[in-house]
């Protein structure tokens, strides 16, 4: 029998990703159990020493030290113990030294480069003299789609034949729906003129809704941490002018916490926007929630609103797809190649537009079910298993 392909999967960010990140590691692990076999292994290497993700800041400056002697010592130190053939990473950083393997990182983004003023000095500079150059003696460097390959290769001049694009999936909520007609049941019909959203609900609402004063069908859902890119105080004034043309019983659901941060962070701007509007009994901010609690958010949704103005991906727009759920998304960067034609896209700098956009959905059932239906069918396309295979492929060919 053949030796079997041995991948080492570094998984200590599993103690500090929160977001997309963890979303994308959490879920290959899983695959990647499944998909073990004769000639297929999978190490899960971490570290034994508690991560520390406090504020203090000799312990940050210790941590990053701390981090940068897992990835070029520990790290590679296990996978070569182990007899691995190719260290895989999902946080841009793989080691700089190689014993035996091949390296393969995940670069999700350009972020770095881009917006350098949201990430400490220290970090950029770690980033630029041990992330770039491990990425460009690496065979492949995976990126999520097309435009982010196309700002990395820019950014970092990593080669375009060393980029490899493949997509994410949803993430795993919980159960969802298993919608068998062209578009959702239970539409909450909205008024334009009479000011109120009509209609019986889908089903009674749970207590996490009850918890948020939420009825179901009655709410705007936006999914994600409060960075300024996801550009959620333009978001709020849109939908200060939604309200104001009729809609009066309509709620906006921001769910998501808030970053550790203070660099990167809109929360102030958020709470402004909310005094600003004079909407504080309209908007719910969430904070950070379980997977089955946002679950039961995009199971009751009314529709789902992405205004961000930079990603990599945009994961929500397919968890919206996933519970059926009409999306409109901002006409930038990543978000109209993931949502294709089964979105409905405008301007994030112009606040007109997105409530034109967003009053359009809600004010036509039809178009609701129409986008229901291409979202369900677009998600097709994407799943965490077939970005394990893809990556398995791409392991095979390093070596």
């Amino acid at each position: 029998m053949s030796k079997p392909l041995k991948i080492a999967v570094d998984v200590r960010d599993l103690r500090l990703a929160k977001t997309g990140t963890r979303t994308y590691l959490e879920e290959l692990c899983a695959e990647f159990k499944k998909l073990e076999a004769d000639d297929l292994r999978f190490f899960f290497l971490d570290t034994n020493i508690p991560v520390y993700t406090g504020n203090n800041k000799l312990l940050k400056l210790m941590e990053h030290a701390r981090y940068q002697f897992w990835k070029q010592v520990v790290l590679p130190l296990k996978a070569f113990f182990n007899g691995c053939d190719v260290v895989f990473c999902t946080d841009n950083f793989v080691p700089l030294i190689r014993l035996g393997y091949k390296t393969i990182p995940v670069f999700h983004d350009a972020f770095f480069f881009e917006t350098p003023q949201n990430y400490g000095r220290l970090w950029l500079w770690l980033y630029k003299k041990t992330a770039i150059p491990a990425a460009k003696r690496s065979p492949f460097v995976i990126t999520p789609s097309a435009w982010a390959k196309k700002q990395i290769n820019y950014y970092t001049a990593i080669a375009n034949e060393k980029l490899v694009v493949i997509p994410e999936g949803p993430k795993t909520l919980g159960d969802k729906p298993h919608p068998t007609l062209p578009g959702r049941e239970g539409f909450l019909k909205v008024s334009p003129t009479g000011g109120d959203l009509e209609g019986a609900p889908v089903n009674n609402a749970d207590q996490l809704l009850s918890s948020f004063s939420l009825n179901p069908q009655s709410y705007i859902l936006h999914v994600g941490s409060m960075f300024k890119r996801k550009n959620i105080p333009a978001l709020i004034y849109a939908f200060s002018k939604v309200k104001v043309s009729g809609y009066s019983e309509l709620k906006l659901v921001l769910a998501g916490p808030v970053p550790s941060t203070q660099i990167d962070t809109d929360h102030q701007l958020i709470t402004n926007a909310i005094a600003e509007t004079n909407l504080q009994q309209d908007i719910i901010l969430t904070g950070y929630l379980s997977n089955a609690a946002l679950g039961q958010l995009y199971k009751n949704a009314l529709v789902y609103v992405f205004p961000s103005i930079n990603e990599g991906f945009g994961i929500p727009v397919l968890e919206a797809f996933s519970y059926g759920l009409p999306v409109l998304v901002a006409n930038n960067t990543c978000l109209p190649e993931v949502g294709g034609d089964a979105v409905l896209q405008f301007d994030p700098f112009d606040t007109d537009d997105m409530s034109l956009k967003i009053k359009k959905v809600l004010y036509d059932g039809q178009l609701r079910r129409d986008m229901s239906s291409k979202g369900i069918e677009r998600l097709k396309l994407f799943s965490w298993h077939n970005t394990a295979l893809q990556l398995i492929d791409v392991f095979r060919k390093a070596v």
